[in-house]
């Protein structure tokens, strides 16, 4: 399960995860939802797709801050999904990549990404390896997935 979580992280897990529900439909891409919370709160929010066809949650979320903005330092990323540690698009660059840039020391997830469109990502992982705390929320991970039964979750 990893590390320990509190009420506050199951809340803005459930404001991730309502945020995953305005994510245009797509075929080819996961509904995730993103909320980034400093000294209890939200700083910014971003879901799939909500920008153009191939911004990621995590990228929306952090491309709202400022690039001086000293609370990503103390900051909790929540994210539906794990955060993708390759993308399809070689021009973006990955989100567990970004949240590392970023300086984010916490993420939170709901469920690890299965292997639908890629065979083996290590998010987490790529995270945990740069020294970023993981907390998995196994047990909001069906309510994370809700919203990406048309595709193939095995």
């Amino acid at each position: 399960m990893g590390a320990e979580h509190t009420e506050r992280d199951e809340w803005f897990m459930r404001r991730a995860i309502d945020l995953a529900r305005l994510c245009p439909p797509s075929a080819t891409a996961f509904s995730v939802g993103a909320v980034i919370v400093a000294d209890g709160v939200e700083i910014a929010t971003g879901y799939s797709r909500e920008t153009d066809e191939k911004v990621h949650a995590e990228e929306s979320a952090l491309d709202k801050l400022a690039v001086d903005d000293d609370r990503v330092f103390t900051a909790t990323l929540y994210s539906t999904l794990e955060p993708c540690s390759q993308r399809a698009t070689p021009t973006r660059l990955p989100c567990t990549d970004r949240i590392v840039r970023a300086g984010i020391p916490r993420v939170v997830i709901a469920w690890r990404e299965p292997a639908t469109f890629v065979t083996d990502c290590v998010g987490v992982e790529k995270l945990r390896q740069h020294g970023v705390e993981v907390v998995e929320l196994r047990e909001l991970a069906q309510a994370a997935m809700s919203m990406n039964r048309h595709l193939d979750l095995s």
